[in-house]
């Protein structure tokens, strides 16, 4: 930041002679790329545990046709159309409900099972294909029918396996449900840095057009002065290539913006041909961040993804307490009541009924296989549970120093920025007054504009990190507004996320 104040400084001084304007230039032309390519990144590094690198969080269902106005699209519309047709999340919706069926296929296996049927069957026998000959006897007997209603009944009594089975997916489906919860937070996250994105960009464009009206005024005050006699044709040609450097730049971020609206309309379920302009402006809100270590404390209870995890290490243990339970015996019912017959109305009630008991006697490797599988999984998830609490620590102290770093590099780009103005307005009064040629004027317009570029990327870094620190401390979803456009002391305010 000091070298960039520096740098405007000389720029606003002038240049002592070529060997310096090559310099300049150089250094001009590399920091604009630079920052462009900030500008086109997701902003500081939030890092969240799960789904920040998962493509379908850009995707989503279309919803509605696209219409023939103008949509004013608001960061909060955006946040809520993204909850409802963001692909990641209604991915994750599914996942829910598949282990909800998961975890009642086990239950299953404890409730009675109770079926029934009906059965006609008309018969004629060989007994001596059987071996059963009489003399004197027709050994074909038949044709003759019989009529079944039956009802079959299976419960078991004791199945220590199917117990914790069931309890194992009971857990993996608060897992999934949690997870869920979860994604509405990284759906935020994901749109809230879209639209912050294009907020920049429109931005830029604004920039752009001001630095064009500029050129604008010193290629004319060079034709002027050359038409006079005044000025070489040299000042008018590199007014000329200023001024056409500014016109490329205004296509080149235009065609930036609407990319990047193609993108947020990806993430939020819009279709690709509705047209849309921002109805927000994010501008710059200090916020008063928390101490680490009370935040850290807070987003152990909000977190859902560790609540989540939290659920698999209970889903894990279950589990080896499930193979262990392989070598245990079990009891079980089963019988079956009907009404058999030759005919409906001459037919008598039957039935049976059966309790049983199995153990398994040599099964000792497969057994032993099935522990050591459900060990490795439980100290899998174990230490993935552990490594997630140190990244949730990690979210948490990151955003905050993102949030720290750009609150300042915010200050001092502003400052940068102004210094680059003055130091334009004077090198345009020199020229215009004869005093100078318009080289000072060339250079001073390249720092204008690398003022402006890194003025609008750190307002962009700050507002995408104040909403890293939401979704870090687990409360993205609900309170995304306390930290982009509240005051400086809405965490504060709110240290449990309550709206």
């Amino acid at each position: 930041m000091v070298l960039a104040a520096g740098g405007a400084l000389a720029v606003a001084q002038g240049p002592t002679g070529n060997g310096g304007q090559g310099a300049s230039s150089g250094s001009t032309v590399n920091a604009a790329a630079k920052v462009q390519q900030q500008l086109s990144q997701p902003g500081p590094s939030v890092t969240p545990s799960q789904g920040s690198n998962d493509p379908n969080y850009k995707g989503s269902i279309i919803q509605g046709k696209a219409t023939d106005g103008v949509l004013g699209l608001t960061l909060d519309d955006a946040i809520q159309r993204g909850l409802r047709a963001n692909l990641g999340l209604i991915l994750q919706t599914s996942n829910e409900k598949s282990a909800n069926g998961q975890k009642l296929e086990q239950l299953q296996q404890l409730l009675p099972t109770v079926t029934g049927s009906a059965s006609y069957e008309v018969e004629q026998v060989n007994l001596a294909a059987y071996g059963l000959k009489f003399p004197g006897f027709n050994p074909i007997v038949g044709p003759f029918q019989v009529f079944d209603f039956r009802a079959y009944l299976t419960q078991n009594l004791v199945n220590v396996q199917s117990i914790e089975n069931y309890l194992s997916a009971k857990h993996n489906y608060e897992a999934a449900k949690l997870t869920a919860q979860d994604a509405r937070d990284l759906v935020v996250l994901t749109v809230g840095n879209a639209y912050l994105l294009c907020i920049a960009d429109e931005s830029r464009i604004a920039a752009v057009k001001a630095e064009m009206d500029e050129s604008k005024v010193s290629l004319d005050q060079a034709t002027a002065a050359h038409d006079a006699g005044t000025s070489p044709r040299l000042d008018v040609l590199r007014a000329q290539v200023d001024y056409q450097n500014e016109q490329q730049q205004l296509i080149s971020t235009t065609n930036q913006l609407e990319k990047d609206k193609i993108a947020l309309a990806r993430a939020i379920g819009l279709p690709l041909d509705q047209k849309f302009e921002l109805a927000d402006q994010t501008p710059f809100v200090a916020l008063e961040t928390p101490d680490p270590a009370a935040a850290f404390q807070q987003a152990l209870k909000q977190r859902k993804d560790l609540a989540a995890a939290a659920e698999q290490l209970k889903a894990g243990a279950a589990g080896k307490k499930a193979a262990w339970a392989e070598q245990l015996p079990s009891a079980s019912f089963s019988g079956d009541y009907g009404d058999l017959g030759e005919t409906p109305g001459h037919s008598h009630s039957t039935y049976s009924a059966t309790g049983q008991i199995t153990a398994p006697i040599l099964q000792i490797a497969k057994t032993r296989g099935d522990e050591d599988v459900a060990a490795a999984q439980y100290d899998q998830t174990k230490a993935r549970l552990s490594d997630q609490i140190q990244q949730v620590n990690a979210d948490v102290r990151d955003s905050i120093l993102d949030i720290q770093s750009s609150a300042k590099l915010v200050e001092a780009t502003k400052t940068n920025l102004d210094t680059a103005k003055e130091a334009l307005d004077e090198a345009q009064e020199r020229f215009h007054a004869g005093v100078s040629d318009n080289l000072a004027v060339s250079q001073a317009l390249a720092a204008d504009e690398t003022a402006n570029d890194q003025y609008i990327s750190a307002l962009y870094q700050h507002n995408v990190a104040k909403l890293g620190l939401a979704r870090a401390l687990g409360v993205a979803s609900t309170n995304y507004k306390d930290y982009l456009v509240q005051g400086p002391n809405a965490v504060q305010a709110n240290p449990q996320g309550g709206k």
